[in-house]
């Protein structure tokens, strides 16, 4: 075996290092370019003959191919972050004689379509693992992160904008999947703690009595956590009377006591059930519910922002299509029509999910009507189909169950609680569409 290269003609050695592998370089002990492959070449735009011979840190972007001699071992499916994108990567030191006389270094997938595919799932792999690394423990969104043009969604972002920089309470209510969880990341985002922790609690989801722990008790209750930042809590609704009533003393406690050394903390609260009517049932301390809507937002659902929803499927593809590494994915305008035509109960988290669940069913780059989950196609395909541009689609769709509300429901407050909108946005549709 020793002698297997004498068997071996230069033509042929030639064409096994450049089929052998998509990208391929052997560097010297200095780390200069001995031999490196055309297709290498061409994805670094570099020519061949003006990259033999330079150094290899010159001629490739975030290259640690010096690296590995200097420590002697073998780097294996190590990420690589090169021209815009991660790729896998193989680098071994090359030993003669005991002594390292150079490395070589390699990209694990020769197919540059699965390449491209697990682009997308290392980036995403690396980018969780830098968050468990960073201050905070994920993501925090930004308000441009929410996507929306319609004026129901640009009057909640102009109020936050203007409540954010304040240490005012706020109660975010909505309907599940609405994102008020975004909204109240944007607010503490925007406000002069930003550079402090942003520390959450779903209330819904967790026991009474652990709940009293995590939230009051010790050195690393959420409230110690939370201070000199914000202490967020999901469902508040979901918290028990005596809960609420301590609750309440530990807010006014925070902002009583609050200096250098004992900071404050600010308070944020979401709820999908309405507070007015719990306080009015006795399920929600009236003192607590006073002591907290300081600021009211009410984040609309999709229901009432149809003119969202072609800005929001299109960047919802582009999310799925970096995360399942495809491209190019398209709904046709049968699909889009369906989809526009249901009630969407589970709102924008409901059509993220179902973007993603017709991804999967589908093979190719256009989502057809056979890959909607089958309870929105039945229920889009009782709505009366409609041809033409969506935005008109949209228009004669929201007339239409307008018109058909009224006629069933002529008392203006009775048609709104049917729609699960408020009185003041149906006048303002009313007032739309001349009703």
């Amino acid at each position: 075996m020793k002698d297997w290269s004498r068997h071996l003609s230069t033509e042929v050695l030639d064409q096994i290092l450049e089929n052998a592998f998509q990208w391929f370089v052997v560097v010297d002990r200095e780390s200069n370019i001995l031999y490196i492959n055309e297709e290498y070449c061409h994805f670094l735009e570099v020519k061949r003959q003006d990259a033999i011979g330079q150094h290899v840190t010159d001629v490739i972007e975030n290259t640690e191919m010096h690296k590995v001699m200097e420590k002697g071992e073998a780097d294996i499916a190590a990420p690589h972050y090169i021209k815009g994108t991660y790729m896998l990567a193989n680098r071994v030191p090359l030993v003669v004689g005991g002594e390292i006389v150079g490395a070589f270094g390699s990209v694990v997938f020769r197919d540059m379509t699965d390449w491209k595919r697990l682009s997308a799932h290392v980036k995403t792999t690396m980018e969780r693992i830098d968050q468990q690394f960073s201050s905070s423990t994920y993501h925090l969104a930004n308000l441009e992160d929410i996507i929306g043009e319609s004026a129901a969604i640009r009057r909640v972002k102009e109020t936050v904008r203007m409540i954010a920089p304040t240490k005012l309470p706020v109660v975010i209510e909505g309907e599940t999947g609405t994102g008020k969880e975004m909204f109240a990341e944007s607010i503490h985002r925007l406000s002069d703690r930003s550079d402090g922790p942003f520390i959450k609690l779903n209330c819904a989801v967790i026991p009474s009595e652990l709940a009293e722990k995590e939230l009051f008790e010790g050195d690393k209750s959420k409230m110690q956590q939370a201070a000199g930042g914000t202490l967020f809590l999901e469902e508040v609704h979901a918290l028990s009377i005596p809960l609420q009533a301590r609750l309440l003393r530990m807010i006014t406690e925070s902002e009583q006591n609050a200096s250098e050394e004992n900071k404050d903390v600010r308070f944020l609260f979401t709820s999908n059930r309405n507070l007015t009517e719990l306080v009015r049932t006795g399920h929600f301390r009236e003192d607590l519910y006073y002591r907290i809507q300081s600021v009211y937002l009410t984040i609309p659902p999709l229901r009432e922002r149809m003119e969202d929803f072609s800005l929001l499927t299109r960047h919802f593809l582009k999310i799925i299509e970096q995360n399942e590494g495809r491209r190019g994915l398209k709904l046709d305008p049968k699909t889009l029509r369906s989809l526009v035509q249901y009630g969407w109960p589970g709102n924008v988290r409901e059509l993220y999910n179902t973007l993603r669940a017709m991804v999967y069913m589908t093979e190719g780059v256009r989502l057809s009507t056979a890959s909607i989950p089958i309870h929105i196609f039945h229920t889009s395909k009782t709505v009366t189909t409609q041809t033409g541009k969506l935005e008109d689609i949209l228009a004669k769709t929201e007339l239409q169950v307008l018109e058909n509300t009224l006629a069933t429901y002529p008392d203006k407050t009775e048609a709104a609680a049917v729609l699960g909108i408020s009185r003041s946005t149906l006048y303002e549709k009313l007032k739309k569409y001349n009703l």
